[in-house]
């Protein structure tokens, strides 16, 4: 049986979810494979004595950054951040070269950027037949040293055309770029839609409207305190809010008193659920987010302010070229771009609907290619050494 690392870290939350994703698919498709989630941050400080010094574990500040919407800035931190990484390159190398000589995996599969140089140069010190392929989780690079180091000797996923460019321009032999048809998604959100009348029912106990335009407000699982502000700011449309883990955010949301109805829930595994309850998405342009949307077949309205992170300032063009929703800066901007986007409601969707996102499925067929490539080589390695001199 073969043994796949899945690479992730909990800086953001599109990362963990991509690795989940992929676990879950292989499992449902029963391949015959070990595939194990590895949380990079674990390997690098198996003993946490950044937690143990600081209080906090690295990602926490992002996160909590990104809850507030403090972005601005963002930028020039991850210079910084790049900066940090060369300059531990040699330990990291040594420390990831320790854990895949303990674990012997047969291919990893990297879910995260920025150390994609260190995990590579890792795994060949550990062992060099093992195969290397790093999956995209944003819709676009930010180059250079983000995503792809097109020196190494891997495979590069590709969730869209332009991440496919910008791999090619790099300089990485087309044999080594994959495309698949978009983000990464759990199979959940692949599955048919809900049904009319359950949906109908599930809004009646909300104490929803059945027969008006529902908005779904999402800000990733820890939410956003901007929920209250489009809250008030779109008084007369009716919204569901997806709070997630942010209980008093939930709570001051269930209080508020608006012209049009309105529910907040907290934290839930059933986003694809969620989706099917609404007609339109209203959230930050993440990838994953988007992409879930998307798929369940809600044009989308991306809050993206100045200062978004640069990794995702792709993806208001990538909305706006494939017509699948609208974009504001500011929430005073987001009546006018709500009022725009319910008079085309059904052109979006027909748009938002014709898109079809296979990627889960098809990056576990280019993992499986990839193993029996490796294995084909290591035989023909074999059948070499045989050969009389």
């Amino acid at each position: 049986m073969k043994t796949i690392d899945l690479v992730y870290f909990d800086a953001g939350g599109g990362h963990r979810a991509a690795a989940q994703a992929l676990q879950e698919a292989a499992a449902l498709q029963q391949r015959p494979w070990r595939v194990r989630l590895v949380n990079l941050t674990r390997v690098l400080d198996a003993q946490s004595s950044f937690r143990r010094l600081t209080g906090f574990e690295p990602e926490d500040y992002y996160n909590l950054r990104l809850r507030r919407g403090w972005t601005l800035g963002l930028g020039q931190e991850l210079k910084l951040l790049q900066m940090m990484i060369r300059l531990g390159h040699a330990p990291m190398v040594r420390l990831l070269q320790r854990h895949w000589q303990r674990s012997a995996p047969d291919l990893v599969v990297s879910l995260v950027p920025n150390f994609n140089r260190a995990l590579f140069e890792g795994l060949r010190q550990a062992a060099p037949q093992a195969g290397y392929i790093t999956v995209l989780t944003d819709l676009a690079d930010h180059p250079p040293h983000f995503w792809i180091e097109p020196r190494q000797a891997q495979t590069f996923v590709c969730g869209t055309g332009r991440a496919v460019q910008q791999a090619l321009q790099a300089g990485v032999p087309p044999q080594r770029v994959r495309a698949t048809s978009g983000m990464v998604l759990r199979p959940a959100f692949h599955a048919p839609p809900m049904a009319p009348a359950e949906r109908a029912a599930q809004r009646r106990q909300l104490g929803l409207p059945e027969d008006r335009p529902l908005g779904l407000v999402m800000f990733g699982g820890h939410g956003s305190v901007q929920m209250l502000a489009i809250a008030r700011r779109l008084d007369e449309v009716p919204l569901l809010f997806a709070c997630g883990h942010n209980v008093a955010l939930r709570a001051e949301l269930q209080a508020l008193r608006r012209a049009a109805p309105h529910a907040a829930l907290g934290f839930t595994q059933d986003i694809p659920q969620l989706m099917d309850l609404a007609d339109f998405f209203i959230g930050k342009p993440g990838p994953g987010s988007l992409s879930e949307a998307v798929q369940r077949g809600l044009p989308v309205i991306a809050l993206a302010p100045t200062g978004v992170m640069p990794q995702e300032r792709y993806n208001v063009q990538w909305v706006r070229d494939h017509g699948l929703g609208l974009a504001v800066r500011t929430v005073r901007a987001l009546r006018g771009a709500t009022a725009h986007l319910l008079g085309e409601l059904p052109a979006y969707q027909a748009q938002v609907r014709a898109r079809r996102n296979e990627a889960v499925w098809e990056v576990l067929e280019i993992i499986a290619q990839e193993l029996a490539a490796g294995e084909g080589a290591v035989a023909r390695t074999a059948q070499g050494s045989r050969q009389p001199g």
